[in-house]
């Protein structure tokens, strides 16, 4: 029982983590978006590819040296095909966040601001999350399991 609680406590505070440096990276990106849209005029969704690559570095660096890193595991690919796999998670992350916010903000006529915070939520939480811990920033099995 102590080792399941163990377990539950440490994938605990990796989801946290996780979605401490998502925020902060998709503040990045959200403020960003807002700032390209409303001060150059540029289309919500282009502006959502522009805060989307600049906030992806600021999480590919938070989940890399502080929410997936480990005293104890070593990662089982190094960083440059850490950044291909984060990159191809990037930009399928960035056309769901652009296409999502655009169907919401379209059909139901919501604006663009509160569309993004909602489908951002929804691909982070399940989409960018397994895809980080389980692909790219996955860990080598312990040799003693």
């Amino acid at each position: 029982m102590k080792i399941q609680i163990k377990v539950f406590n440490k994938r605990l505070i990796t989801f946290t983590k996780a979605q401490l440096s998502a925020l902060i990276g998709g503040g990045v990106d959200y403020l960003l978006m807002i700032f390209f849209t409303e001060v150059f005029l540029i289309h919500y969704t282009v502006s959502i590819g522009i805060g989307g690559l600049i906030g992806a570095i600021v999480n590919f660096s938070i989940n890399k040296y502080w929410t997936f890193s480990s005293k104890t595991q070593t990662y089982q690919n190094k960083t440059p095909k850490q950044l291909i796999k984060f990159s191809i998670m990037v930009v399928n992350s960035i056309v769901l966040k652009a296409s999502g916010t655009y169907f919401l903000t379209t059909i139901f006529n919501i604006d663009y601001k509160i569309t993004r915070i909602i489908v951002d939520l929804i691909v982070s939480i399940f989409v960018n999350y397994n895809l980080q811990k389980y692909w790219v920033f996955k860990m080598k099995p312990n040799k003693n399991s």
